[in-house]
């Protein structure tokens, strides 16, 4: 894997030890870079601020994208510390539990558009608060999930949200191109994570993936990290635009 040595990161999304964007952060720190986190909130702060020691971050901010000047504070943090930036990391999502967890045809307008906003605009906003400090190129990462292309239970309101957000993507990736910026979505199969407890079957689901995946086995954050890693490297240079399986397989199987 590539020497991340100098190199500096924003991770956004670390709730606890479980969260997928812990294990991408903790395997750039293993690469050499330096780390700017977030916390949602004052609840959750107790829970980051250790895992922010523990990894020697530079910066530890408060990010509620939902709460009107706190994005462009943590940009404004940033600026204030570091010259430039290098990798983005987005790992958050959002819906109302109500609208998450009843079938697709009775979400709300002001549920969809809440998913959508949280999940997918944040991502775009942050892209582009992003990109200026990303004077030498850099990588912009963020997590997407299978049920984007397949129809997975549980997931309903998700699935056309993750849709949308690999779409983003693709077109992030063609305009910041020129800018030797590389934009990326990483697809895990399912996780244990806090986010995903709110889905309904979601346990049927890990257990499934076990079984149905070709290589007969459950993937964890620190396997979303390491192709986070790979993915910031210099020896992925020449990649952009993907969304790429880290799924044991389950993709190949429907």
């Amino acid at each position: 894997m590539g020497d991340l040595s100098g190199k500096r990161a924003l991770v956004v999304g670390i709730a606890n030890r479980q969260s997928i964007a812990y294990g991408c952060a903790r395997a750039l720190k293993a690469q050499g870079a330096e780390l700017a986190l977030t916390y949602l909130n004052d609840k959750a702060k107790p829970h980051v601020e250790p895992l922010a020691a523990e990894l020697g971050a530079t910066l530890l901010e408060p990010l509620d994208v939902q709460r009107e000047g706190q994005l462009e504070a943590v940009f404004e943090a940033l600026r204030g510390r570091w010259d430039r930036l290098d990798v983005l990391v987005h790992a958050i999502a959002f819906a109302p539990k109500a609208d998450l967890q009843g079938p697709l045809l009775d979400c709300s307008a002001a549920g969809f558009a809440q998913a959508m906003d949280v999940s997918v605009h944040s991502w775009i906003r942050m892209a582009k608060l992003a990109a200026p400090l990303m004077t030498g190129g850099g990588t912009m990462l963020t997590m997407s999930y299978l049920g984007s292309t397949r129809v997975m239970d549980g997931y309903q309101l998700m699935g056309p949200v993750k849709a949308a957000l690999e779409s983003t993507v693709r077109y992030l990736a063609d305009e910041l191109g020129r800018r030797g910026i590389r934009v990326h979505a990483l697809s895990p199969g399912p996780i244990a994570t806090r986010a995903a407890s709110g889905l309904l079957e979601f346990a049927r689901q890990i257990e499934a993936a076990r079984t149905r995946s070709p290589l007969g086995e459950n993937v964890d954050v620190d396997d979303v990290g390491a192709a986070a890693a790979f993915l910031c490297s210099p020896a992925a240079r020449h990649l952009t635009g993907l969304v790429l399986p880290v799924d044991a397989g389950l993709s190949l199987r429907g």
